[in-house]
């Protein structure tokens, strides 16, 4: 299990009680003092842009900093300060937030976080001024929040098309392929039928301008705990085999049974299913049912900027 950046933080002093260090051997060093599987190592934050380990050590070391236990030696390397040295001297002494409140540095860094003034060097920085019982870095943080409003959007998405009539659903089913880049750019590459009897067809995409090509779609409007069955596959698979197409894609606001799922696999045909939770997932992906609110843009350091041509 990898621990809380404030657990890393006397691992971060350990690190560079002989000298300067560079942060990424660091994170390996502590890796292995952790005996971390190489799961855990390679364990991503979920924008997929930096290892959880490493994102806990910068911020270990970026708060380090803030109180003045360590400083920047050259880009991405640091190394103690009188007052690092004198705290990784007490064995008795627990680094975490609540004892770099004690410093005025620290104290300060905090004061411009409130105010939002803070040039925090993990280039972000957390929501709150009492930061004793965070466990998880700002990034991680935002990204949970980030993580929860998703969720609450796709549960919301959900509510609404399953509100709406079945012809509402089988439009919106194939506005979303369309928005997919199924059809390529035709205003009328996919439509609904429009009509429940069509051999258990709901919509179709042509996927070239002369329709030779097409999918053949299934929608059903469930509520969320009603199971589609494997019944409901074999009869989509009946429709498929009727117009001679060769791939489907079944859609549904509930979800599939196991039974469903296995079926769908034995048979001879090609079909998709997307169940309530994908569905959402791709509605959001594709803005189809909803909308950007608002747009956070998360600053870094441009290292490339500070460099200085030798000579």
């Amino acid at each position: 299990m990898i621990p809380d950046y404030q657990s890393l933080m006397r691992l971060v002093l350990e690190c560079a009680a002989s000298g300067p260090r560079q942060i990424s051997d660091v994170v390996q060093d502590i890796s292995d003092r952790l005996n971390l599987s190489e799961a855990e190592r390679a364990q991503m934050l979920p924008s997929g842009k930096q290892t959880v380990i490493a994102n806990r050590v910068h911020w270990a070391r970026s708060y380090l900093k803030q109180a003045g236990l360590v400083h920047n030696t050259q880009r991405g390397w640091y190394e103690l300060t009188q007052r690092g040295q004198a705290t990784l001297a007490d064995p008795n002494i627990v680094v975490n937030n609540k004892y770099l409140q004690q410093f005025d540095d620290y104290q300060e860094f905090m004061s411009r976080r409130k105010d939002g003034t803070t040039d925090d060097a993990a280039n972000g920085s957390p929501e709150t001024l009492t930061p004793d019982d965070e466990t998880s870095t700002p990034d991680e943080r935002l990204q949970e929040a980030h993580r929860k409003l998703q969720t609450a959007l796709a549960a919301n998405l959900l509510d609404n098309v399953r509100a709406a009539s079945p012809a509402f659903f089988e439009q919106l089913i194939v506005d979303l392929l369309i928005a997919m880049g199924y059809g390529g750019t035709s205003d009328d590459a996919g439509r609904a039928l429009g009509q429940s009897g069509d051999n258990g067809i709901d919509g179709v995409i042509d996927q070239d301008p002369l329709g030779v090509d097409q999918i053949y779609l299934q929608a059903k409007r469930y509520a969320a705990h009603v199971t589609v069955g494997s019944g409901e596959i074999r009869d989509f698979f009946g429709a498929l085999s009727l117009k001679k197409a060769s791939k489907g894609i079944f859609v549904t606001t509930s979800r599939f049974s196991p039974s469903a799922t296995q079926t769908a696999r034995d048979l001879g045909l090609r079909i998709v299913m997307i169940d309530g939770a994908h569905l959402a997932k791709l509605m959001i992906a594709y803005n189809v049912g909803c909308r950007d609110k608002d747009i956070l843009h998360i600053k870094q350091i441009d290292e490339g900027y500070f460099e200085e041509t030798a000579g």
